[in-house]
């Protein structure tokens, strides 16, 4: 584990001055981020003894059409990373071992986790499977204590989850810049970015480096004739402003100075669900089975987050032909609802809609979108009764009580094995309303 940090800035002659410099530097740490190194291939090879030292390919599913959604950090060595297809990964290490994703396992070594940190400190707010951000607190802010803190939240990991579970810890003044930190010295990194290092301490990263700049926004700011991190520190408000489209330029040029923001207000947008389909589920008979599974998960999620859903697209994607992975994509809209019999049949609707499949169906998803608060919507005037609200409730409670698939619609009864939990980036299912068994 390496601690990296820069020492102060030379203090003014005045020692009363210096005094209250170096007090107000020391305390304006604010911020701990923990980042947990190749999570999913680690986990596996914390469970699985004989797998420790090796080179580790996590897969959605057994195929050789498919990609990894993760690399432990033996298989990064060999320049393998989240993407990485089969086909290439074998070509850059001849020796890779793919095993199948568990995401239930995942959710639950993540709430194991997540206990062991809040051992040491409390968790202010998981970000992912992976990522929890906690807010230092009173002596904490202090740069040794903090350091301190960082290496006690290691220890609880290895201790109480598994030593084969690695983190990289960021400390610095804002979330935005500990999170930068966490990433800048993998794996087992524990890295310390001071108020009196900004923004210069930030000059050597890439622009894709910093969390909110995609390939889409650094287009945008080289448009703007900003290609290095440096050239985006000096550059102004009104210019940063103008790249993000409105205010949130403004927040990341207080961000990378070190001023804490306020969280801006996050609204769900969409919920859905996807699934690369196995060599034998490829067929239009089988793969429309998958999406009613699909449907009927995304279905189930809403509900429990007390939504309703104002549209229904469908996305398919079909096996490489001569010019890639070709793809097809509609959308339906109706009356915001949440009820699973209207949802089939515009499904139905859709899939009848599709043109001829030019080769076999690899992966297939669904998203309900347009989302609006149950409470919040207005009973459609023709149809004042929601005469499904109880059935689907009843399906609801007997799934979550005795376990998924328990009651089904008859639809999805050829993908039941089909189609098991997945984990998104920025979404930590919840193992009571989307486990698989």
């Amino acid at each position: 584990m390496d601690i990296h940090y820069f020492n102060r800035n030379p203090s003014p002659a005045c020692p009363l001055i210096r005094e209250r410099r170096d007090i107000a530097t020391a305390m304006s740490l604010q911020s701990l981020y923990v980042d947990l190194n190749s999570f999913f291939a680690s986990v596996e090879q914390q469970l699985r003894p004989e797998l420790r030292g090796r080179p580790i390919g996590v897969l959605p599913v057994m195929a050789d059409t498919t990609c990894c959604i993760a690399a432990s950090i033996d298989a990064k060595r060999f320049g393998i990373r989240t993407g990485t297809p089969v086909w290439q990964a074998r070509k850059l290490c001849k020796d890779i071992v793919f095993v199948q994703a568990r995401p239930s396992i995942y959710v639950d070594i993540h709430h194991r986790i997540i206990a062991a940190v809040e051992s040491c400190t409390p968790v202010g707010e998981v970000l992912s499977i992976d990522e929890m951000a906690c807010e230092l607190m009173g002596s904490d802010r202090e740069e040794a204590n903090a350091i301190k803190l960082g290496r006690q939240i290691k220890q609880a990991i290895y201790n109480q989850v598994g030593d084969m579970l690695h983190s990289s810890i960021g400390i610095a003044p804002n979330r935005f810049l500990a999170k930068t930190a966490s990433n800048m010295q993998k794996p087992d990194g524990l890295v310390v970015i001071r108020q009196d290092e900004l923004p210069g301490r930030l000059y050597r990263l890439k622009l894709g480096a910093l969390t909110g700049i995609g390939r889409a926004m650094e287009h945008r700011l080289n448009q703007l004739g900003i290609h290095t991190v440096e050239q985006l520190c000096t550059a102004s408000k009104e210019t940063l402003r103008h790249a993000w489209g409105g205010i949130e330029g403004e927040r990341f040029y207080a961000k990378l100075r070190g001023d804490v923001m306020a969280a801006a207000p996050i609204q769900r947008a969409s919920i859905g669900h996807s699934h690369v389909l196995a060599p034998e589920l490829r067929d239009p008979a089988s793969a429309l089975a998958v999406l009613k599974r699909l449907l009927h998960k995304a279905a189930m999620r809403l509900r429990h987050y007390g939504y309703c859903a104002g549209a229904l697209s469908l996305h398919l994607q079909y096996m490489k032909t001569g010019t890639g992975h070709p793809h097809w994509v509609d959308q339906a809209r109706f009356s915001p609802h949440a009820d699973t019999f209207k949802f089939n049949p515009v499904l139905a609707e859709l899939w009848q809609r599709r043109p001829s499949d030019p080769s076999p169906i690899l992966k297939v998803g669904v998203t309900l979108s347009d989302l609006v608060e149950h409470s919040q919507v207005t009973r459609d005037l023709f149809d004042p009764e929601d005469q499904h609200e109880p059935l689907n409730n009843v399906l609801d409670q007997i799934n979550q009580r005795y376990g998924p698939n328990t009651l089904y619609f008859g639809g999805a009864h050829n993908s039941r094995g089909a189609a098991p939990m997945r984990i998104a980036f920025s979404h930590v299912p919840e193992l009571q309303v989307e486990n698989d068994g």
